[in-house]
């Protein structure tokens, strides 16, 4: 689909000329980075500033092949092959994102390979064809290196079949002017959020499997700006979906009730 809206996106380096040119050369390309730091959004940034269309697939442990290529369905009295998003995108020649590729289940890395290489083609066994790719399709998407590292990971052959772009947090400056821009919260409650951010992703010790992403300290800042108390804010957009722990929900929200 078309974007419509252009999507709020704070350049952090060359990742906009890296994206053209990776597109130029039909090369497909593999984004790298924490949960929240920008990813998803640069990628509907770059569609719709490049008026293309884009298919979004958020990867989990049972997406498959057959969830991206597509399957016979029954249609009135009638079997019909119903394209999946992948085929769709090479066959519209569109921008295929597939978030958190790592998550998706084996048979779908052994089923984008062809796409990934000088190829560019797409074969459907259950129809006995394969599809080429149009010139404008572009094959993009993420991964998160450090989510249960050693189980989750991409395969070094997978991982070089790409250009890949490492994301990381921006610099509290420019999180700061990101919160602002997102929520129109006032500057220091945005720099408060920023802090608290940096605070938790320093706390090694604490063992969180995630640490705090810039889209969370946007939702609070929606929050403090519709009236909802800072604090409570904090808590309940930052600190509880960081854990589980009591222990640990504990000691995060006395230490963020002491900073905002």
């Amino acid at each position: 689909m078309l974007i419509e809206k252009e999507p709020y996106y704070k350049t952090i380096g060359r990742e906009v000329e890296v994206f053209e040119h990776a597109f130029k050369n039909k090369l497909p390309l593999l984004l790298k980075g924490p949960t929240g730091t920008g990813k998803s959004r640069f990628v509907e940034f770059m569609a719709y500033s490049m008026k293309k269309p884009l298919i979004t697939v958020a990867c989990h442990e049972e997406t498959s092949a057959t969830d991206l290529l597509g399957r016979y369905i029954i249609k009135g009295t009638e079997t019909v092959w119903k394209d999946g998003p992948l085929t769709k995108a090479v066959k519209d020649g569109a921008i295929i994102y597939l978030d958190e590729i790592a998550e998706a289940r084996p048979d779908v890395i052994v089923a984008i390979h062809p796409l990934t290489d000088f190829r560019r083609s797409l074969y459907l066994d259950k129809l006995g064809s394969e599809v080429l790719a149009k010139e404008d399709f572009m094959f993009v998407a993420s991964f998160n290196p450090g989510y249960q590292k050693g189980f989750k990971e991409l395969k070094p052959s997978t991982r070089q079949r790409f250009v890949s772009m490492s994301f990381e947090y921006p610099s509290p400056k420019m999180e700061a002017e990101i919160i602002i821009a997102e929520t129109g919260v006032e500057e220091g409650d945005a720099k408060k959020l920023v802090k608290i951010g940096t605070k938790i992703r320093n706390l090694t010790e604490m063992g969180l499997a995630e640490t705090v992403s810039t889209r969370l300290l946007v939702d609070a800042g929606k929050l403090i700006h519709s009236g909802l108390s800072k604090r409570l804010a904090v808590e309940v957009a930052v600190v509880e979906p960081l854990t589980d722990d009591p222990d640990s929900l504990a000691a995060l929200i006395e230490l963020t009730s002491m900073m905002i």
